[in-house]
């Protein structure tokens, strides 16, 4: 179980080693992306709260990237944290994201992207649910829900 602590490593010491690699370029990504999946993943953008299709979903699933398929989470992991987007308090796999250190709008965050693909995913807190204490705030637009 990852915690904060392992998360600001990654951040400073670099990431786990994903098990692929996609790349495409920007008009390959805008081809395969609706503009706002596009906006949020590939230019770093946010979704307004409350309105993603994933916050208040809770069936069971993967949820996977929405660039390259890689599944992030797992439905299990999933909480209500009231925050708009939806949260989880661990990937599916330690390898699974890569962690930036983010100080745009005057504040220090933890970006969280796919490590697969660098889609731009949302953000890491440590004010989530015991046992980890994380808190993966995430854009919906960013993930697909896969029920299987």
């Amino acid at each position: 179980m990852l915690t904060w602590k392992e998360v600001i490593n990654f951040t400073t010491k670099g990431n786990p080693t994903p098990e692929k690699r996609v790349e495409k370029t920007e008009t390959e990504w805008k081809t395969l992306l609706t503009a706002e999946q596009f906006r949020i993943t590939r230019q770093k953008g946010t979704e307004r709260p409350h309105s993603g299709a994933l916050c208040s979903i809770y069936e069971e699933g993967k949820y996977n990237c929405v660039c390259c398929h890689t599944p992030l989470f797992d439905s299990t992991i999933k909480f209500s944290s009231g925050t708009g987007w939806p949260s989880f308090t661990q990937p599916i796999k330690e390898n699974a994201i890569k962690y930036h250190k983010d100080i745009s709008f005057g504040m220090i965050r933890v970006e969280v992207l796919c490590n697969t693909c660098d889609a731009h995913l949302g953000h890491v807190f440590p004010d989530g649910p015991e046992p980890s204490g994380l808190r993966y705030c995430i854009n919906s637009e960013s993930m697909i829900l896969d029920k299987k």
